[in-house]
């Protein structure tokens, strides 16, 4: 039976308040469909794990890479009960799913109290202009390990 995008988004939605009810954080849930199948889900766990990292999204995604045996998700779909937060936006780049589906805004979750705008605006603002310091410290040796990098033959791009 092939399942449409409601019912993919009604499992995000699901997972939001399941997890929201269980105390383990923010009401937000996300799935991640392979062939129309559910490989990985998740919800907010930034509050009963005490990571800020543990967003639903980060969380589907973990699981999902971890299931396939890969870094990326070329060939899957994302469903998140909310417009992805910057951390989630930039892990959903890296992970290059080919959509991403979602319920509220970011205006909706503001709303309600989890505004991200404050992180637009930091990167937008030059380095030295941010909240938090930015001090650069040992440029060069650091750098060098990027020149091993680029000159090493057996490394995985990604």
């Amino acid at each position: 039976m092939k399942l449409d995008h409601a019912y993919f988004m009604r499992q995000a939605i699901q997972l939001a308040e399941r997890g929201m009810n269980s105390n383990a954080g923010g009401p937000f849930g996300a799935v991640v469909v392979k062939n129309n199948e559910i490989i990985a889900q998740g919800h907010n766990k930034v509050t009963s794990t005490n990571d800020p990292t543990a967003h639903a999204e980060m969380v589907a995604i973990r699981e999902a890479c971890k299931k396939l045996n890969t870094f990326q998700l070329a060939d899957c779909d994302i469903y998140t009960s909310c417009e992805p937060c910057p951390m989630c936006l930039g892990a959903i780049y890296w992970a290059r799913p080919r959509a991403v589906y979602y319920a509220c805004t970011k205006e909706d979750a503001a709303r309600i109290e989890f505004d991200d705008q404050f992180i637009y605006d930091e990167l937008d603002l030059k380095i030295e202009d941010r909240k938090i310091k930015f001090i650069p410290l040992l440029n060069e040796e650091g750098v060098k390990v990027f020149e091993q990098w680029d000159s090493k033959t057996d490394k995985t791009e990604y």
